[in-house]
């Protein structure tokens, strides 16, 4: 049912105050000025749901309000879709809001000719939007916060197109958003597409939790109300204590590597305090382990030691009294606004400028632009260096690597440096000798052996090297000891 004038105008006032409650010094008459432009030009537009085309900005904005990002991000959300779905062009954006704004629209406008038709023909123009991400990192704010709203509305659209833009999602928006530690994001994402890929698992997942839901919600109830008591009895600075339910894709994926046994998952529901800083994490820690008893070997230190996406917390399985596991995640305010909006929160914190962020995530995506037309070995590089999951190990000394899912020793050699691959004879995993194709697990030690007297790999290292790195560096020793030889022979030749 199409929304009429007063309900758009109600949506549009809600990002107004969203705006203004998170920046009370941003000009809210330039935020009018975007809106109605952006208004004007898509009058009379209709999207498929019949509702005025101008509530997809206006939700795409709102989510990014919600996200505290600043006025010209907002605003250029507002006027993401003018310049490829009316007449307006980039030129008269630019002369009404300035340069920055334009450019912001036009990579969104980019990034919108962009069609997916499957990875193996994804990957010029895969290459293509991560240099545009890279040179605006703003540009995937938008892109996410409008690929929301279109998988929000997507039921509206033909089955074909629902699929192909819902496995998109899958496959490409939610592993970027993960690299870049937006775990709502992701969540949401995955969440909203999972019915339109794969709808009989939906089905029987949402099944599985509304057995297990209620019995569970009400221990985390009693939990929540009791820890809030004893945590004020102990005298913690706490700053919020609430329940977190888990995404419905990430439960499947969990249940698949569980046997399909939803017993063995207890995280479906979970205890999360936020506290004010990180002393207070680990002194709430020892309150609930004092109330509550911990399950041997599911407290987790990802503070000390982070994920590869640079999420931090503290998380412990308890038994609660009447018998229940429930996860606890403990954290501060700046730790849990980066574990749900990943570099976005980042970025809040220095809004200097569009590039003032210079970590591990531009980074990433700068080396990932670099990948030219390698096609075949490429495409194997980008489905496993990107979209799989990554998990990290350690070296002896306490150095973390990170590697994707399945990785094994001799990626791990080559990650620490090239002669370390080369001369590897062996390798000991968690204080225990193991095979050189042994996949590696999230929190190993791993130590490699060398012996100096080697000076090649084994061309048997590229049956099961999984990085594009250990792969390049074994193909290219490999390469250089053939040409020598051939040199050698041809001069005795001679």
């Amino acid at each position: 049912m199409a929304l009429n004038q007063p309900a758009k105008a109600e949506l549009y006032n809600k990002l107004r105050e969203t705006v203004k409650k998170y920046h009370p010094n941003a000009d809210l008459e330039l935020l009018d000025l975007t809106y109605e432009f952006a208004d004007k030009a898509h009058e009379n537009q209709l999207r498929a749901s019949g509702d005025p085309y101008i509530t997809h900005p206006l939700h795409t904005a709102l989510t990014l309000a919600e996200m505290k990002v600043n006025l010209p991000i907002i605003q250029a959300a507002l006027l993401h879709d003018v310049p490829e779905d009316t007449s307006k062009t980039i030129n008269e954006i630019k002369k009404e809001f300035g340069p920055d704004i334009a450019s912001m629209v036009a990579g969104i406008t980019k990034l919108g000719k962009i069609k997916y038709r499957g990875i193996e023909r994804y990957i010029e123009n895969l290459r293509k939007m991560f240099i545009a991400m890279a040179s605006d990192i703003r540009v995937v704010f938008i892109k996410f916060a409008d690929r929301l709203h279109n998988l929000e509305t997507i039921e509206y659209l033909p089955p074909a197109k629902r699929y192909r833009i819902a496995l998109e999602t899958l496959e490409i928006y939610a592993p970027i958003a993960n690299r870049l530690g937006m775990g709502e994001i992701k969540g949401r994402l995955e969440d909203l597409a999972f019915k339109y890929v794969y709808p009989k698992e939906h089905e029987w997942t949402t099944s599985l939790i509304q057995k297990s839901y209620t019995k569970k919600a009400a221990s985390l109830e009693k939990l929540i109300e009791e820890s809030k008591t004893f945590l004020k009895e102990a005298g913690a600075e706490v700053f919020s204590v609430h329940g977190r339910r888990k995404h419905i894709y990430s439960l499947y994926k969990k249940l698949i590597g569980k046997d399909r046994d939803i017993t063995k998952i207890y995280d479906l529901l979970a205890l999360r305090i936020v506290v004010n800083d990180l002393a207070d994490c680990y002194s709430v820690l020892g309150v609930i382990h004092k109330y509550c008893k911990p399950l041997k070997g599911r407290i987790k230190d990802y503070i000390a030691q982070p994920k590869p996406n640079g999420y931090r917390s503290l998380h412990t399985t308890v038994f609660f009294d009447d018998g229940e596991i429930i996860e606890v995640q403990i954290r501060t305010q700046e730790m849990h606004e980066e574990a749900e909006y990943g570099i976005v929160a980042h970025w809040r914190y220095d809004e200097a400028g569009k590039k003032s962020i210079v970590g591990r995530e531009i980074e990433w995506m700068q080396e990932l632009a670099k990948i030219q037309k390698q096609f075949l070995e490429g495409l194997e590089a980008l489905k496993i260096d990107v979209f799989q999951n990554h998990i990290f190990v350690f070296t002896p000394q306490g150095d973390v690597i990170d590697l994707p899912e399945f990785a094994t020793p001799i990626d791990f050699a080559y990650a620490i440096h090239s002669d370390i691959g080369d001369q590897c004879v062996g390798a000991v995993i968690n204080e225990q000798i193991a095979a050189l194709d042994s996949p590696l697990k999230n929190g190993d030690v791993i130590h490699i052996i060398t012996n100096k007297d080697r000076k090649s790999p084994s061309s048997d290292w590229l049956n099961f090297a999984k990085t594009r790195n250990a792969k390049q560096k074994i193909k290219a020793k490999l390469n250089a000891q053939s040409s020598g030889l051939i040199r050698r022979l041809m001069g005795k030749a001679k």
